[in-house]
């Protein structure tokens, strides 16, 4: 059986076939079963809407808004890449990732929240200060916190989305890069290694540290004896470039509903690319729970930021820095979008998508009308 009703499986079918109580999950991990297997589904609410063609019905139940729920980040994924639009410079960008070794692995499980903030701190850290030494200059980061591998492993790594150079310490020049070329990735390989250690050992001194700190030092140690490597691409062509960089990585979850193959029994079989192989298309079968468990390794903290801007583009100081980038370039101001009201997300996905939300799914002719108000679903509504 490849998909109940002849439909591919989705998430929430295993999440509710297969995923333990939610509140034996405890409250991030419980919280993300609970709000995709109710998303989209009467036990959200909704409103009714009518064809005023043909007078068929149809439902419209509302999104949970997890960012954890594949069916509800690629809206908000358009909006934020626009927004993103604004503070793209006319230089290259590079993509930086820095990878977490496997030795580190176990201290990382313990302290999700504390490992994933030194990954930041050390990677940015690193990256700005061979920036500085090498260029002379201070670049804008977009950084991107991703924890899994294709076949949903544990593999913390940030993406890191780099100007191709910077402005200097008095910010009266712009610094570019050499073409196609940022930094040298052995030197930044070697400083986010002495920084990451560095700031684990002294978070396993502290008195609060999960691990003890006999089994710290021993895994850290291990991953200092290995070489580590920040993987760094080719720079990116343009600004369209840039946006399909974004847009791929910042709301990506761990895997999406299109990547779900079939589920039979207690099997799930879903698709992964194998990078170790000429990133051939392969498909995995797990058994359900263990396919839940990896699933829910990749829950963030509540409330952790996973997408994080540096340098010129740092919250604090982005406008500033980055106006004076554009002077420095020459480079004209670029029109401001109207903020003042946020489009309709009907409006917004029939740009992305080039489909109608309003239009009568059955007749393909009438508009849909709005019947009910309240967020009630009537019983007896024909499901779409």
């Amino acid at each position: 059986m490849v998909a109940q009703s002849g439909r591919s499986p989705e998430l929430a079918d295993i999440f509710r076939a297969h995923a333990p109580p939610p509140e034996e999950l405890g409250r991030d991990r419980g919280r993300v079963v609970r709000d995709v297997v109710s998303c989209r589904t009467p036990l959200l609410g909704g409103h009714l809407q009518v064809c005023d063609h043909c007078g068929r019905e149809k439902p419209f139940y509302n999104s949970c808004r997890n960012r954890h729920c594949p069916k509800c980040q690629s809206l908000e994924q358009a909006r934020w890449v626009e927004a993103q639009q604004q503070q793209l410079l006319p230089v290259p960008y590079f993509h930086l990732v820095f990878t977490v070794p496997a030795a580190l692995h176990p201290l990382f499980l313990a302290d999700r929240r504390g490992s994933y903030a030194l990954l930041f701190e050390a990677a940015i850290g690193a990256l700005h200060a061979v920036c500085q030494r090498r260029l002379g200059a201070t670049p804008g980061t977009i950084a991107v916190l991703h924890t899994w591998s294709q076949t949903l492993l544990f593999h913390p790594h940030l993406h890191c989305i780099v100007t191709g150079g910077g402005l200097n310490a008095a910010r009266d020049r712009w610094i570019a890069a050499r073409p196609g070329f940022l930094v040298p990735v052995r030197a930044l390989s070697k400083v986010f290694r002495g920084k990451l250690l560095d700031l684990l050992d002294r978070s396993l001194r502290h008195e609060s540290a999960v691990l003890g700190p006999e089994l710290g030092q021993r895994l850290l140690r291990q991953a200092a004896a290995k070489e580590w490597v920040v993987y760094s691409k080719a720079p990116m062509a343009g600004p369209a470039q840039v946006l399909a960089y974004l847009g791929r990585y910042t709301h990506r979850i761990a895997i999406g509903n299109e990547r779900l193959v079939a589920l039979e029994t207690d099997q799930v079989t879903f698709r992964y690319r194998d990078r170790r192989h000429g990133n051939l298309s392969k498909q995995l079968c797990l058994a359900a729970p263990d396919f839940v468990r990896r699933f829910l390794l990749h829950v963030l903290p509540h409330r952790f930021v996973r997408v994080r801007h540096f340098g010129i583009l740092a919250n604090v100081c982005r406008t500033r820095l980055l106006a004076r980038a554009r002077e420095t370039l020459g480079s004209p101001e670029p029109a401001r979008s109207d903020t003042s009201h946020r489009e309709p997300w009907q409006n917004l996905f029939q740009r992305v998508t080039g489909l109608d939300p309003n239009r009568c799914p059955y007749c393909g002719r009438g508009p849909l009308r709005r019947v009910t108000s309240s967020h009630f679903i009537p019983t007896g509504a024909r499901a779409p």
